[in-house]
Parts: C-alpha cells; sequence; structure tokens
C-alpha cells in the first residue's frame, strides 16, 4: 500500500495512534478486534501491535514492530508489505476525544458488516454449528458495541466526588400535584422506571396525559409513545387539557377560537411535545432508540421526559414474537430493557400496566394484583396504583396508593385523593378534608407490600 492509499484511511490512523499515542491505545486496544480490520496486511499489524501491547503494557516501537512481524507466517511479499506500511504511518497531532469516537463509531460498523455477513452465512449454511436461531443474538451484540469509558468508583480517591454528590441538587421534572411531588421529594429523576397500576378505563392514559401535558408547560421536551390510541387521540386529550375545555366542545370550537387559544398555548412554553404511534405489540426498546436517534437528527429533538402508553403491550428485543416464553420473563425482560432505555439517556420514563382481573374490581390494589407478570414492580423504581369507584366517581375523585418507591418511605403518604375532571383529562389536587378519611397516611402500621423493596 502507497503513502496515497494510506492517507486519510480511518484505519491508517487507528494503527499509527496505536504506535505513537499512549494514551488512545489505553482507551481503545481492549475494543478494537483484528476481524475490524478487512486488509490483510493491516490484520497482521494490528495483531502484532495488539501481542506488544498485552505483553509489555506499552505501545511498540517501530523497530520493535518491524522485527516482531518477521515472527508472523508470512510469505516474502507480505512481509515486506508489512515493512513498507509501517514505515509509511508517522505520528500526526490529532484530536484525542474526536478520534476516541471515531473509533468507536467504526468498530460499530465493522461489527454489524460483520455479522451481516455471517448471517448470511448462516443461512446459506456454510456455517454448520449455528443455525438462524442464533441470528438476533450475533446482531444484538453487534449493536451493543461501545465503548465503556467508566472503569468504576474508586472508594478512596473519590471521596470528594461523592461529597459533591451528595450535596448536589438532583435535576427532577416536578409534578403539578402536591402529593406526588411529597413522595418523589419533588418530582420523577433521572434514570427511573416510573410505573402507573390501573384497570381498564380507570385512568393510566389520562393521567399520562396529564403529567406531559405539565411537564410542557415546565418547557421540557416530552416524547409520548402509544401502542393503543392514534397520536391524534393523544394530542386531543392533551389539547382538552391545556386548553381547560371537554373533549366534546373541542369539536364544536370554531377555527379562529381553537387557533387562539393554542397561541397561547405555545407563549407559555420553550418545550415541545412529540406523539408517536406503534402498532400493539410490535415496538420494543430498539426502535424506541431508533427514534430518539431520528428525532435528534431530524427535529433536534432531545426528551426530558418519555411516556410508554403501555408497558404491556410493549415487544421485547430479547425474544422473538410468538417466543415460548412465560408471561413473567417476557415483562420483566421489557421492564429492565425500559430502564436500561432510562439509564442509557439518562431522563425518566413513566409508563403504566394493567390489574388483574381480580385488582380490577378491587378497592384496594396491590403488587399482587399486577397483570402477568410480577417482575415488572421488582424492575420498576416507583409504582403506584389508581383506584377509583362508583362513590369516588360521584366525586370526580380518584385514590392513589403507592406501591414501591425508590424516592422516599413509601409508607408516608401511603394513599391519597386525587381531583379528576374526565371531560377535560385533567387532574388537580383536592383539599385537605378529602384526605382526612385516609386511615394510613403515615400513620398506619400496615407492614408495606412485600415486593415494595425487591431490587433489580
Amino acid at each position: 500500500m502507497t503513502k496515497s492509499k494510506l492517507t486519510n484511511r480511518i484505519e491508517t490512523t487507528i494503527l499509527s495512534n496505536l504506535v505513537y499515542n499512549e494514551e488512545y491505545t489505553r482507551k481503545v486496544i481492549p475494543f478494537l478486534k483484528e476481524e475490524y480490520f478487512q486488509d490483510g496486511i493491516e490484520k497482521v499489524i494490528f495483531q502484532t501491535i495488539w501481542s506488544y501491547a498485552e505483553k509489555y503494557k506499552s505501545n511498540p516501537t517501530l523497530d520493535a514492530l518491524v522485527i516482531d512481524v518477521q515472527d508472523k507466517a508470512l510469505n516474502e511479499d507480505q512481509y515486506k508489505k508489512s515493512v513498507d506500511y509501517l514505515t509509511e504511518i508517522e505520528e500526526t497531532p490529532i484530536d484525542l476525544e474526536w478520534l476516541t469516537d471515531q473509533t468507536e463509531k467504526w468498530c460499530k460498523d465493522k461489527a454489524i458488516y460483520n455479522a451481516v455477513l455471517n448471517g448470511i452465512q448462516i443461512i446459506d449454511g456454510k456455517i454448520k454449528d449455528q443455525t438462524p436461531d442464533a441470528l438476533p443474538g450475533i446482531l444484538s451484540e453487534a449493536l451493543s458495541v461501545s465503548f465503556d469509558k467508566h472503569v468504576g468508583h474508586d472508594y478512596m480517591e473519590q471521596s470528594a466526588d461523592r461529597y459533591e454528590y451528595y450535596h448536589a441538587k438532583e435535576e427532577k421534572i416536578p409534578f403539578d400535584l402536591d402529593f406526588f411531588n411529597k413522595i418523589t421529594k419533588g418530582g420523577l429523576s433521572n434514570k427511573t422506571l416510573n410505573i402507573a397500576l390501573a384497570g381498564t378505563g380507570v385512568g393510566k392514559s389520562l393521567f399520562m396525559c396529564h403529567v406531559a401535558a405539565s411537564t410542557l408547560m415546565q418547557g421540557k421536551n416530552v416524547l409520548y409513545i402509544t401502542l393503543e390510541m392514534a397520536e391524534e387521540k393523544i394530542a386531543e386529550r392533551i389539547d382538552a387539557n391545556l386548553m381547560n375545555i371537554t373533549m366534546d366542545d373541542m369539536h364544536d370550537l370554531p377555527r379562529h377560537m381553537y387557533e387562539s387559544r393554542f397561541e397561547k398555548i405555545q407563549k407559555k412554553t420553550t418545550g415541545n411535545l412529540i406523539v408517536k404511534e406503534y402498532p400493539t405489540a410490535s415496538a420494543h426498546c430498539g426502535h424506541f432508540r431508533a427514534l430518539f436517534n431520528e428525532l435528534a437528527l431530524k427535529k433536534d429533538f432531545k426528551p426530558d421526559l418519555v411516556f410508554v402508553d403501555y408497558i404491556n403491550i410493549c415487544a421485547s428485543s430479547r425474544f422473538r414474537a410468538g417466543a415460548n416464553v412465560n408471561s413473567y420473563t417476557y415483562i420483566k425482560a421489557i421492564a429492565e430493557e425500559m430502564r436500561g432505555l432510562a439509564v442509557e439517556y439518562n431522563l425518566p420514563i413513566m409508563s403504566a400496566t394493567q390489574t388483574t382481573r381480580t385488582g380490577f374490581v378491587s378497592t384496594d390494589v396491590g403488587l399482587e394484583d399486577t397483570s402477568e407478570s410480577l417482575g415488572l414492580p421488582a424492575t420498576a423504581d416507583f409504582m403506584f396504583a389508581l383506584i377509583s369507584s362508583d362513590e369516588l366517581n360521584e366525586l370526580n375523585q380518584m385514590l392513589v396508593k403507592q406501591l414501591k418507591n425508590r424516592y422516599a418511605d413509601p409508607t408516608m403518604n401511603k394513599k391519597f385523593i386525587l381531583g379528576v375532571d374526565r371531560a377535560k383529562m385533567k387532574l388537580y389536587d383536592v383539599s385537605q378534608t378529602a384526605q382526612e378519611d385516609l386511615v394510613d397516611t403515615g400513620q398506619d402500621e400496615e407492614v408495606i407490600d412485600r415486593f415494595a423493596n425487591f431490587k433489580v
């Protein structure tokens, strides 16, 4: 390979910096693989560099590489090309952060390319020890390639960091509902999975639409993923909430009045709301991740809070549709994937789940009433039940019961009342007298539900 051919090739830049840049080498060499290099000579040189770095824990010199290449099983022509290549590479000043990012992208691209090629060979029967069933795992592994630069918390050396962490004000997304702010110590935290449990028609989507609307009016970006209702129906509910008008009246509102009310909403917030619909049971966190990236690219939109309506009708990226797997494993997998997404993108995710048939007719719902899987409450950070009854409906109220809470003590304000305006899709605080009839607002001695302290 001549000098002109070496110019402006990422492979050359990588190999050059593996020789001349010790800091770069330490960062990237654990993630580089021989099979990422398609050129035979570059494969040989990388393998030689890797062997030296592994043995001596330092960068090789060019002289050492030229000598070590002689030990490879190369013919005369291959050896000459390897030496020529080594003599052509040179030290070039380069931005370390940029090169590290480019190397990570290159590794991922190569991993995906190789996975696709392997997949084709498996399908064609050229790889005898693997069946097509292995393809999802192969592709998933390739897609997960990344440079994890964090090696852990050094307890002795990072005491000052811990002090700052203890005294830092955590960034949260507050509710516009007093009791929810009390039980979450100020709102939803990043990297959390938050679940509302309720029966059909009780108010799961109403709750999420209300919180989405209030978050939007804080100037935050909101992404609402729906797998049950149409995008337009979700937007209609949020319109009713923010315009303070019933959904029935919405359809009779003249255009100029609608536009006037919407302009007022626009002036009150700098945030944006995106509603994205997927067919029921068709989308998983892989689709959501792709959506995040697409929104960032096409609309310069990064969500501060994500709603998924709702978790039970999502798919899992770990299991194929129709896979022979029990509901506990399947729903827990979805929950774990969703919480992992919250951690990856450093944001809170709010979702919901159905009660069992028993829970639907109960006036005191518990974690055991979670439909399909107790693996969901085991994974969630915050879980609460929305409970309705004929009596509460007559009063335009809803009962909220804490089920699991990693934000605060779940025995305090364990139950409380919210006001509900179903026609306008709004929730509101009620007077303190409405709360006084509740016997377990923090004073009762009932043991918290047995799953409340489950850890992920």
